[in-house]
């Protein structure tokens, strides 16, 4: 039921992404044909990083629909469970990459500010507000809990602040002149984007390189265990996450007795429960000792 559930759920993820792809595809060439009939180098500017955005919503689809539908096999054990990690790890760099870029041409932008023909700047950056609008609240909700709809959902987010930026300088440009409002806010816009990708690109990042999760406390893990009865020591731990749900825990578990196979399996269950629901640790992998000569560290250096 539980999977089924989940899978549902991945099918209207990647439902939301479809739609949202197509809006900012048409979003994108109305921006770039709109841009190179005003003459307005931040409307080019923005078409090219909703170019970005609609690349990396691509690929977040293409992520989503493999987690969900491509299943372990004997070559790819895991399946494809790791595809939408790896695409918010690119998704957080790109958005970083481009970051710095708006950042660079804000500079330069006001340091030599351009007139433009503000009307149909205004118009393009209106339509992009609400298109961009709508795509946001369609992914706020998975953005929640998955670190690939996340990323995902920053890109569009910062699509519309960029939008916004675009439209107020736009109205100032009109009425006022004041050409060098859109560098600012470019520049404003940027380093919120610096921010926010940066902890995806760093949460995708240790997921990747197997750290262990943030918040786990694993000293009060080893005392929970060793506090089992039949249990005196364990080791050679490793915890890990495959993705934003799956955390994978693997120990080898000394006894203070031999025991039997079937008693073995008893104290499984007991550690098994203790980590499912004081850690949240739902797959476990533990090896058991007794009278073994080996190393008895906590955590091996291999």
């Amino acid at each position: 039921m539980g999977q089924e559930h989940s899978h549902q759920q991945g099918q209207l993820s990647g439902n939301r992404l479809l739609f949202s792809i197509v809006l900012n595809i048409i979003i994108t060439a109305s921006q770039i044909i709109g841009g190179i009939i005003s003459g307005s180098l931040a409307l080019i500017s923005d078409a090219v990083h909703n170019l970005s955005d609609v690349i990396s919503l691509i690929i977040s689809y293409t992520a989503n629909l493999l987690s969900n539908k491509k299943k372990q096999t004997l070559h790819q054990t895991f399946g494809f469970k790791r595809a939408e990690i790896i695409t918010a790890f690119i998704n957080s760099s790109t958005l970083i990459i481009i970051a710095v870029f708006l950042a660079i041409e804000a500079v330069k932008r006001f340091n030599n500010p351009t007139e433009i023909a503000s009307d149909i700047v205004i118009w393009l950056a209106f339509i992009a507000i609400l298109a961009n609008g709508l795509s946001v609240i369609l992914l706020k909700r998975d953005a929640d809990h998955n670190l690939n709809m996340k990323s995902a959902y920053l890109h569009l987010m910062t699509d519309m602040m960029t939008s916004v930026a675009v439209m107020i300088g736009g109205i100032l440009m009109k009425y006022y002149q004041v050409y060098w409002l859109d560098a600012i806010l470019t520049l404003i816009i940027s380093f919120y984007l610096l921010f926010m990708s940066w902890s995806i690109f760093l949460d995708s990042l240790k997921i990747l390189m197997l750290f262990a999760p943030k918040g786990l406390e694993i000293e009060e893990i080893h005392d929970e265990i060793i506090a089992v009865p039949e249990i005196d020591n364990i080791h050679h731990v490793h915890i890990w996450q495959l993705n934003d749900h799956d955390v994978h825990f693997e120990a080898h578990i000394e006894f203070n007795k031999d025991i039997k196979l079937s008693e073995f399996d008893l104290v499984c269950k007991k550690v098994e429960h203790i980590l499912k629901d004081r850690f949240h640790i739902n797959h476990s992998n533990l090896q058991p000792e007794f009278d073994r000569d080996d190393h008895k560290d906590f955590i091996i250096q291999d």
